[in-house]
C-alpha cells in the first residue's frame, strides 16, 4: 500500500493539523503473536484469550498485519521497537545494548561500544535459563560489582566497565580511546533467550573482538561460582547465575527526535530498559509506573492508570508490557493467555473509557515481533495490529488474532510506515 513518507510536505501538514487536540495511545503486548497450539485446540493464545476490549478496537476500527523486522536483521525487540515507533531500522539501528544504555543514563562517546551482559544459568553445558531464575536487581548488582572489581580496566584501545541494570539485564561498556576498532559488522553474538536448552558453547561470540568477549565470559565463571549471591540462591532453592553472557553490541545511535519527524510529543511507559531507552532516544518522556516489573507479576492496573494520567500532558502515550514475551520464553500458554487478558482488562479497557473525554483520539494495539511458545524464541514474520478512533473507518472484522489479521487487506511490509498511517489516519 502507499503511504506518505515522513519527508513529504503534506505529511507534516496533516500531522500538525491534529497536534493541539488529538491524543494517541499505543499498547504493545510484547511478543504476543504466536502459532496455533495443540494444547489450545489448534488456537493461538490470542484466539484462546478473552479480549473483549481489544476486540472492541477491531470492531470499531481496522485490523491488519505489519512486518517490523527486515530479513537482514535479527528478530528482536530492539529492531522491532524502532520499526514500531516509526523509524527504519535499516537506517538507524546500531545494536541493542546502546538503546538500553540510554535508559540507564549512560552516555556513549564516539569511540564507545555498549554490550549487553546477561547473568545466565548454563547447566550441564546447556543454556538453562537466560534470566538466572529471574535474579533480583540487588543480586544482579552485586554480581556486576564483582565483575567490575576483577575484570574492569584497561584493554587494547580503551577500557572496560560493568554497569548493573534491571534483574539479569546489565551492560558492559568498552570506552574507546580512538586508537583501535574493537568490533565491527563481522562481530556476531547470540541472544541467550533464543537458545533455550541448547549447547552454550555452540553460540559463543565470533568475529572481530570475539576473543575479548569470550575471555570475559570465561573469567566470569569462577567469579560467580562461589559468590555469596549464588550460595544464598542455591540454599533457598533458586537457580544460580553461572556466568555472564555478552551480546547485543553496538555503538552510539543517531536518530531524529520523534517530535521533529511527526510533530507529536510522546511518553514511554515500560519496565524494560531496552524499550524505554528507545523511547528516550527519540525524545519521549520516560514515565515509570509503580509496581511495573517487566515480568509476569507486573502491576497491569498501575500501567493503565499511569497512561491515563500521562495523556493529560502528552500527545502520545505508549504502554509496553513485557509479560506475554516472557511467558513465551518460558513455554507457558497458560501464562501468556493470562497476561493478554490482564492487558485487555486493566490497560486497554480503562484507556478506552478515558480516551473519549478528548475531542479526538486514536489507539493502536500491536506487538513488536512474534514469539512462538513452540520455540520459546523470537521469530521473523508479520504481526497483527489494530487501530481505532477519530478518522478511522472500520474494515469489518470482529476479533484481534493472527488469522483474522491475515484476512485483512491492510498491511505494511515495512513496519516503520505504520506510524505515519496511525498518526495521519491513513
Amino acid at each position: 500500500m502507499s503511504t506518505l513518507s515522513s519527508s513529504h510536505p503534506l505529511s507534516k501538514f496533516l500531522l500538525l493539523e491534529y497536534r493541539d487536540y488529538m491524543k494517541y495511545v499505543i499498547v504493545i503486548p510484547d511478543g504476543c503473536a504466536d502459532e496455533p497450539l495443540d494444547s489450545l485446540g489448534g488456537k493461538t493464545p490470542l484466539q484462546a484469550a478473552k479480549l473483549p476490549n481489544i476486540d472492541r478496537v477491531v470492531k470499531q476500527g481496522v485490523i491488519g498485519i505489519t512486518n517490523n523486522v527486515p530479513d537482514s536483521l535479527t528478530p528482536a525487540s530492539d529492531v522491532a521497537t524502532l520499526s514500531l515507533f516509526g523509524y527504519d531500522p535499516l537506517e538507524v539501528y546500531t545494536g541493542r545494548a546502546p538503546l538500553e544504555a540510554v535508559a540507564m543514563g549512560i552516555q556513549l562517546g564516539p569511540h564507545d561500544w555498549a554490550i549487553r551482559c546477561n547473568t545466565v544459568s548454563v547447566l550441564d553445558g546447556l543454556m538453562n535459563d537466560f534470566t538466572a531464575g529471574h535474579i533480583s536487581s540487588p543480586e544482579g548488582a552485586k554480581l556486576m560489582a564483582t565483575l567490575h572489581e576483577h575484570l574492569a580496566g584497561p584493554v587494547t584501545g580503551g577500557r572496560i566497565e560493568f554497569h548493573a541494570g534491571v534483574q539479569y539485564r546489565n551492560i558492559l561498556l568498552f570506552r574507546g580511546d580512538g586508537s583501535h576498532v574493537p568490533f565491527d559488522s563481522t562481530t556476531k553474538t547470540q541472544p541467550p533467550h533464543d537458545i533455550p536448552d541448547k549447547r552454550a558453547n555452540d553460540y559463543l561470540p565470533k568475529g572481530l573482538g570475539s576473543e575479548l568477549l569470550r575471555d570475559l565470559m570465561e573469567k566470569s565463571k569462577p567469579l560467580f561460582a562461589d559468590h555469596p549471591v549464588n550460595q544464598a540462591r542455591i540454599a533457598s532453592g533458586h537457580k544460580p547465575a553461572t556466568q555472564a553472557w555478552l551480546w547485543g553490541q553496538g555503538s552510539a545511535p543517531s536518530v531524529k527526535r520523534f517530535a521533529d519527524l511527526y510533530g507529536v510529543k510522546g511518553a514511554i511507559i515500560s519496565a524494560v530498559d531496552l524499550v524505554r531507552g528507545t523511547g528516550m532516544l527519540i525524545g519521549w518522556t520516560r514515565i515509570d509506573a509503580p509496581g511495573a516489573t517487566g515480568y509476569l507479576d507486573t502491576d497491569y492496573a498501575s500501567k493503565g492508570r499511569t497512561a491515563i494520567e500521562a495523556l493529560k500532558t502528552h500527545d502520545l502515550v505508549c504502554v509496553h508490557v513485557e509479560a506475554p514475551d516472557e511467558a513465551s520464553h518460558e513455554g507457558s500458554a497458560k501464562e501468556k493467555i493470562k497476561a493478554l487478558e490482564e492487558i485487555d482488562t486493566k490497560i486497554v479497557g480503562p484507556l478506552l473509557e478515558a480516551l473519549p473525554q478528548y475531542p479526538e483520539w486514536r489507539i493502536l494495539v500491536s506487538p513488536d515481533h512474534r514469539t512462538p511458545i513452540r520455540t520459546r524464541a523470537h521469530a521473523y514474520g508479520a504481526v497483527p495490529f489494530t487501530i481505532a478512533g477519530t478518522g478511522i473507518t472500520p474494515n469489518g472484522f470482529q476479533s484481534y488474532d493472527e488469522p483474522t489479521a491475515s484476512q485483512s487487506s491492510q498491511s505494511f511490509d515495512k513496519g516503520w510506515q505504520l506510524m505515519q498511517w496511525f498518526l495521519s489516519g491513513g
